[in-house]
Order: structure tokens, then C-alpha cells, then sequence
């Protein structure tokens, strides 16, 4: 069985996510190749040695070049802020190694279409790490979807609301400013439902976008009186036009209080609807019109085994998998993806179409108008 050697750039919140999924994929799923827990980058030889002791890896550094560079790695895995995802990944491809980038791809959608050229001129595997579409829940939905079990899709209403930035003395945070985030809320939770809105209805053609910071200064640490201006949007949405014609809604906060996990849909067609939210993650809601008069209303479907990629986490229906869950089936696809030089996805592609929308939708808060998509380079 082929080797795939993981070499991991960043071990914070994500980064430990993937670490899990990497340590927990083997034991799930019969994986087309042997996953190895290469190599750790930090930002301090200290922090990498004991990262890579505590997460199982080989190997650590202190320089994430060393990582790319190293011919004992196979795919480099970038769990970094959003600012370094270019840069990295660049390099990465220069070295030719396959890249696993979390989201957003990049700060904007021209440097995402860069590494998406690069890539296939390189001819190595991509994966963007939006492990919302790879919950049983989701995958049912475009199931019901696809075999027209509520008919022609009409609206789309789409959410991903939190709370982590509810508190106006929160300190200030990296994801406040356009130099290291790019956009706010919009790239960094949006961004999961926009790619949920295209994995179950198809390509966004239009938008028309609104923005808003609210919390407009936050201390510069915690308990600080020095304040800090925030640069980018707390909260946003968007009016949607998809490609098959449905009209939609996107919705997005930083600072939606008691939102601890608020990614949801609705996806409203011709004979029935579709309900979900993230928060109760193994539900599904269905209602149909052909349902006798006397017996309508939403029926709640809990997935379980015979559901996509439930039964290797769990036997029991209606017991759920979790968030790290969603990680290891990405593993999963990204291990599978590289030995059997299959075409993964959502790949770099798809996380420049997400990019795009996102530009397209500040552009149009810029210019207050409608804006098509294909505006965006």
C-alpha cells in the first residue's frame, strides 16, 4: 500500500482538528493508502516538538519552508492563518506536493485563481477544507434533492451565524483585520455556506450584498483601555441567484449571541422542503406536499447507518458524529484522492468559486448594485 506522508503547517483550533481526523481516518475507514503523521511546523522549535510528540507525528520544525521543501512529504496540510494560505501553498506546489488548505482558499479571489492555476500546471491533488458538505445530514439532503423528492428547487436560505465575537470587550483578534483575514464574518463563516448552497443547488450567478461593522473598536488585549479600530464586517448578507434560476438568501455574524453553531438551510422546492441545522447536526427535517391533508407538517429523519459515511463512525441511528467527525471523512477523501489519483473535492476550483461570490458580494455593497459573479476575475 502506498505511502501518503502528512507534513501539517499550524496547530491551533483547526490545526488539532485535522490531527485528530489524522490519528482517527485508519481506524474508520479502509483507506486506499497508508496515512503517515509526517512532519509538524510551529512557530517555535519548542511548541512543534511537543506538538508533534502530543499529536503523533515523526518529525517537527520551526520553519515551515523546511516542510514544503522536504522530500519525505507527500501532501503539505495548511491549518495557518488566512494570510499565509497563498504563500504556502505556492511553495508547496513549487515543491510538487498535493495541498490540503483550510478555508477561506485565500484573501481574495484573484490569489485564488493563481493557486488554482498553479496546482493544475503542477498537476498535484487539492482539498478545501469545507467539512460542513461532508455531514450524512448533507449528504442525504442532496440525495433528496437530486432525486427530486420536493421537485424543481425555488429558494435557498442559508445561514452561518455565531457568537465568538458577541462581546464588545473581547480583545482584538487577527480575523479583525484585512491584512491577515480579508473579508470578516463573510470569509470566515459564510464561506461554509456558500459552499453548502452550491454543493446542494448549484452555482451562485447574482448577488447583492449588504455589510456591517458593528463593533466598531476592541481592546488591544484583554482588560485593555487602549482600543483598536475592527476592519472588516461583523455581520453580512446577500440576495442570491442561483444558475438553475432559484432565488436565495445568505446570512452571516460574528456577533449573533447565543448562536454557538448556526450554519443552517432551508432549501424550499416546487413539492416540498428541507430543514437543518448544524446545532442538531444529526436531524434532517422533510415536508412534502403529497403527505395527506391531515398528516402535514415537517417529519424529522435521523440519520443512521444507511446513511452516507454514518455507519463507519457509529450503528445506532439518531446517536450523531461530531464536528472532528466531519474531518476524518475529509481524511478520508484526501488519502483516498491522492493514492488513487482520483479528483477530489471541494478542491482549489471550487474554493475559488467560493471567493469569488464573496468578492462579488462586497463589491456589490461597494457599489450598491446587483453584481454577477463572473464580474470576478
Amino acid at each position: 500500500m502506498k505511502e501518503i506522508r502528512i507534513g501539517m503547517i499550524g496547530t491551533g483550533y483547526i490545526g488539532r482538528a485535522h490531527a485528530i481526523a489524522y490519528a482517527q481516518a485508519p481506524t474508520v475507514f479502509p483507506l486506499q493508502g497508508k496515512l503517515v503523521r509526517e512532519m509538524i511546523a510551529e512557530i517555535t522549535p519548542e511548541l512543534a516538538q511537543e506538538r508533534a510528540k502530543e499529536m503523533g507525528f515523526n518529525r517537527s520544525t520551526d520553519d515551515w519552508r523546511k516542510l514544503v521543501a522536504d522530500p519525505n512529504i507527500d501532501v503539505v496540510d495548511i491549518c495557518s492563518p488566512n494570510f499565509l494560505h497563498k504563500e504556502m501553498a505556492m511553495e508547496a506546489i513549487k515543491h510538487g506536493k498535493h495541498v490540503y488548505c483550510e478555508k477561506p482558499l485565500a484573501l481574495n479571489s484573484q490569489d485564488a485563481k493563481e493557486m488554482v492555476e498553479a496546482a493544475e500546471k503542477a498537476g498535484v491533488k487539492t482539498l478545501v477544507g469545507f467539512n460542513y458538505m461532508k455531514n450524512p445530514t448533507a449528504q442525504l439532503a442532496k440525495q433528496i434533492i437530486a432525486n427530486g423528492e420536493i421537485g424543481d428547487v425555488i429558494h435557498f436560505y442559508g445561514t452561518h451565524n455565531e457568537d465568538y465575537m458577541a462581546d464588545p470587550k473581547a480583545p482584538i483578534h487577527w480575523h479583525c483585520f484585512k491584512e491577515k483575514a480579508g473579508l470578516g464574518a463573510l470569509g470566515d463563516l459564510s464561506a461554509h455556506i456558500i459552499n453548502m448552497a452550491q454543493f446542494l443547488v448549484g452555482d451562485i450567478e447574482t448577488v447583492c450584498g449588504d455589510m456591517e461593522i458593528v463593533i466598531k473598536q476592541r481592546p488591544e488585549k484583554m482588560g485593555s483601555s487602549v482600543m483598536v479600530t475592527v476592519e472588516n464586517e461583523d455581520q453580512a448578507h446577500a440576495m442570491v441567484r442561483f444558475a438553475g434560476g432559484a432565488m436565495g438568501v445568505i446570512e452571516t455574524s460574528r456577533i449573533a449571541s447565543g448562536r454557538k453553531m448556526g450554519l443552517t438551510y432551508v432549501v424550499t422546492g416546487t413539492k416540498g422542503t428541507l430543514s437543518f441545522t448544524q446545532e442538531r447536526m444529526a436531524e434532517l427535517k422533510l415536508y412534502r406536499h403529497d403527505e395527506p391533508s391531515n398528516r402535514q407538517g415537517f417529519k424529522t429523519i435521523l440519520v443512521g447507518p444507511e446513511h452516507p459515511d454514518y455507519a463507519p463512525f457509529c450503528n445506532g441511528a439518531g446517536h450523531g458524529i461530531g464536528f472532528n467527525d466531519q474531518k476524518t471523512v475529509e481524511v478520508r477523501d484526501l488519502i483516498d484522492g491522492v493514492a488513487t489519483n482520483k479528483k477530489m473535492w471541494p478542491d482549489f476550483e471550487e474554493g475559488w468559486k467560493v471567493s469569488r461570490i464573496l468578492d462579488a458580494i462586497a463589491l456589490s455593497y461597494d457599489e450598491q448594485r446587483w453584481v454577477k459573479v463572473n464580474e470576478i476575475n
